[in-house]
């Protein structure tokens, strides 16, 4: 925690400490939690048959702190807690604000270069708790550190009392801080998950201690990071949420971005150095526009990154054919998503009535700025940009929201339905809204939604994948005759089945050349260390006619990838899959001519695939995935009748580019 340098009676202090306070209840009760905890640590976190001990984590994940307790305390109405913290300005502000949860602090921590900081009483304190039969929470390199370096005083008091540790490990979405600790702060709506391990038992005298303690937390985070093995029964699983309170997440959300607004520059100075951001543009994510706005109507279209740019496009170019003389302003947040529209552009340089911006972030300054200087007609939103802020300020400015492509995950639909009373101002906020599939209509007027326009996916009119042909044709003198199979957009969990069932295939099929494309980039020096140091794209390597594995590591290249692949398989879809699958679009390898298969976990596209059930194979395991590779490269006739079966399926699509065009003429003048 920051340290704010405020009078503990000060009126701001009390208001940060709520803001914070509020803001952490909001971001934790919206996450959906998972517990891990051993068959010999679960007595001694509830304190069940007077059983109790010390939990043990690292600094960095203190703000999940009354999760577990709250959690024990769920399971044990009548169990205490108490949390040690220091006793300077940051230590009060943690105790104001965990005070509400009924979880108790004892302040202290070591005495160092002479300084009493209360350490001996604060140790006294705790040995009376967990004889009182109390839980006692410590971070054992806190509260300064240095980070993940125990300090001795935790093993000297379990030895004292003869109390047990519980090891804890803790991962959840979040943003993480350049601190000395890298504390991660909770995001709203994420995952997260602990990991307690077996006690461990402290014996007097042992200067082993604290290394072990050391490296046992360690160990739980990186169990917590990476998903524990549930393929055993070495933990129990529990799936938990926080209680309810009675909150106003719209404008903690508005309060807490308006907050961290100053460090954002910060934040995005960081992703400029990562090629994230573009160094001329990045004042554009402040709400500062680098465009003249033109006379006349505007609208306002924002879609998130590629895949929703590309769905969008085709509906822009219907609308601007009927709406003479109007300008279509596009915002979008990512880089890839931007060359997406410059591409468009470049290709139909005859249209000037279109112009990009990249969105501003959602703080509610950055946002006014941005819509008082572009003053659009309109806006339309795409798929799950579901930004409070943004909203919100349209609605303040009288400007109609639709939402196209309205999409509605069965986890969003959840989270949302953790806070009514803001997801139903928030669908009050739209003009109408066209969903993709039925269950996502289901979802909009389960929330609150009264104006739902037909259902039906855009992205079935959505141009294909753009393809660099100098590149392709580089790739095919380079590959030549080499059957080609193309592992898509893979998350992570995915790629050792995919690794596998290529080497199944290779067996039949022994030229076979099989290309990993990550969903994200990054990971792609760990996917070529898991293919025993595969070439990499990303390093300009090219695959020699030894190499069985290629690792294509880059952005914007799929369509590339999909044009040369003989068959593929859509990732994010296998039960393995870390972020538990969700499929991606499969009609992009089908449009450039892709035969395309799948994993059983489709539910982001559930619709689609069930459409396609016929033409697009689910498969679960490495051997049918293997076969399912021999087949499409032993009968390329069969992988082009499928292929053509996809496309007129798709072609069978009532056409809604028409009807949302004139829909969107009539918002913009309403």
């Amino acid at each position: 925690m920051a340290r704010l340098g405020l009078s503990p009676r000060s009126s701001l202090q009390r208001a940060c400490v709520s803001l914070v306070r509020s803001y952490l209840r909001f971001a934790l009760r919206t996450t959906r939690w998972t517990f891990y905890i051993t068959p010999e640590a679960f007595p001694l976190l509830i304190g069940r048959n007077g059983t109790n001990g010390i939990m043990a984590f690292w600094h960095e994940i203190l703000p999940a702190t009354p999760v577990l307790c709250l959690w024990a305390k769920n399971a044990t109405p009548s169990l205490r807690v108490k949390v040690l913290i220091s006793r300077n300005r940051d230590g009060r502000m943690i105790a104001d604000i965990i005070a509400p949860w009924g979880i108790g602090t004892i302040a202290g921590s070591s005495n160092t270069r002479g300084k009493n900081k209360g350490g001996a009483a604060a140790f006294r304190q705790m040995c009376k708790a967990l004889l009182a039969g109390e839980q006692v929470v410590i971070t054992p390199d806190g509260p300064r550190g240095p980070r993940r370096m125990a300090q001795p005083g935790m093993a000297a008091l379990a030895a004292a009392v003869r109390k047990p540790v519980v090891p804890v490990g803790a991962y959840y979405s979040g943003l993480q801080l350049n601190s000395w600790d890298k504390m991660v702060i909770p995001l709203p709506f994420g995952k997260g998950r602990f990991v307690c391990g077996n006690p461990i038992e402290i014996r007097k005298n042992n200067p082993d201690s604290t290394v072990l303690l050391a490296e046992t937390l360690t160990q739980q985070m990186r169990e917590a990071t990476d998903g524990p093995d549930t393929t055993t029964d070495a933990y129990h699983v529990f799936q938990w949420a926080m209680p309810s309170q009675s909150i106003a997440p719209s404008k903690i959300w508005a309060c807490v971005a308006t907050l961290i607004a100053p460090s954002l520059p910060f934040l995005l100075r960081s992703r400029q150095r990562q090629g994230k951001e573009l160094p001329d543009r990045v004042r554009e994510k402040m709400g500062f526009a680098s465009r003249t706005r033109p006379r006349g109507k505007l609208v306002w279209f924002h879609a998130a990154s590629v895949g929703e740019v590309l769905s969008i496009l085709p509906l822009i170019t219907a609308w601007l054919e009927k709406d003479a003389g109007s300008t279509a302003l596009v915002t979008t947040g990512s880089v890839t998503g931007a060359r997406i529209v410059a591409q468009y552009q470049a290709n139909h340089a005859e249209n000037t009535r279109l112009i990009h911006q990249f969105v501003p972030l959602d703080v509610p300054r950055w946002g006014k700025r941005f819509l008082e200087y572009w003053s659009p007609h309109a806006a339309v939103f795409t798929e799950s940009e579901l930004w409070p802020n943004l909203i919100g300020q349209c609605r303040a400015h009288q400007i109609p929201v639709a939402l196209v492509n309205g999409r509605m995950s069965a986890s969003s639909f959840k989270a949302w339905q953790k806070a009514p009373r803001v997801a139903k101002r928030l669908m009050a906020s739209f003009s109408w809204i066209a969903p993709r599939s039925e269950a996502d209509a289901g979802h909009f007027k389960a929330l609150g939604c009264n104006s739902l326009e037909p259902t039906g996916d855009i992205k079935a009119y959505a141009q294909p994948l753009p393809v660099n042909e100098q590149s392709l044709k580089a790739l095919q003198r380079h590959i030549g005759q080499r059957p080609v199979f193309l592992a898509a957009s893979t998350h992570s969990g995915e790629d050792e089945t995919i690794v596998q069932a290529a080497a199944l295939a290779r067996k039949r099929v022994p030229d076979l050349l099989t290309l990993i494309v990550p969903r994200h980039p990054e990971r792609g020096a760990d996917i070529s260390a898991l293919a025993s140091g595969a070439p990499r794209r990303s390093l300009n390597e090219w695959p020699q006619g030894s190499d069985t594995l290629w690792i294509c590591d880059t952005l914007g290249e799929l369509g590339l990838f999909y044009t040369l692949a003989t068959c593929t398989f859509i990732g994010n879809s296998l039960p393995s899959a870390q972020n538990g699958g969700g499929g991606h679009n499969p009609f992009e390898p089908i449009k450039l001519g892709c035969a395309a298969s799948t994993g059983p976990c489709t539910h982001n596209f559930s619709e689609i695939f069930k459409q396609l059930e016929t033409v697009v194979p689910v498969l679960t395991t490495k051997k049918d995935i293997a076969e399912w590779v021999v087949s499409q490269v032993a009968e390329p006739g069969r992988s082009a009748e499928q292929v053509k079966r996809a496309q007129d399926i798709i072609q069978q699509h009532a056409n809604q580019l028409d009807s949302l065009a004139k829909k969107i003429m009539m918002l913009g003048t309403a």
